[in-house]
């Protein structure tokens, strides 16, 4: 049987390293600074005025950042609980989860966020953030597969 703290270190430990890794994703991705991309991230609370709120917004991305992977992370491991193939087959399973993630933050959080914002398709931007979050999914996935147990 899994404890209740297998499964909260599968959440936290999963949920923050696939979080760190997706803002150095970010940062690959764009070009910009760890400063920019967690006041962007900021920005979808407070819009464009946080990428003029100097270090608050930092923190206040960085927390926002958290907050988001460990939830994502928690809808993975929960369900694994409930849906043990989730946890044998974790590569497969961590794919689609990154593809539903990706589907999930790209067409409705960001856009619904107050940075919203026009979408248009580019190709190499949609594939490299696509693989950004097939690697936050595996990331996630291998966590659940290592701590949590059948029940």
């Amino acid at each position: 049987m899994t404890s209740r703290n297998s499964i909260l270190t599968a959440i936290v430990l999963g949920g923050l390293v696939a979080g760190t890794i997706d803002i150095g994703a970010a940062m690959l991705i764009s070009g910009k600074s760890m400063g920019f991309i967690l006041q962007f991230i900021a920005g979808g609370v407070l819009g464009k005025a946080s990428f003029g709120g100097g270090m608050g917004t930092v923190v206040l991305g960085a927390v926002l950042q958290g907050a988001m992977s460990l939830i994502i992370a928690a809808i993975f491991v929960l369900a694994s609980l409930k849906l043990p193939w989730m946890r044998r087959r974790w590569i497969a399973a961590g794919l689609a989860f990154g593809v539903a993630t990706y589907v999930v933050m790209t067409y409705v959080v960001v856009p619904l966020s107050a940075i919203g914002g026009g979408w248009h398709f580019s190709l190499m931007p949609f594939l490299k953030n696509l693989a950004a979050m097939l690697v936050f999914g595996l990331i996630v996935a291998a966590f659940a597969r290592r701590y949590v147990r059948p029940v």
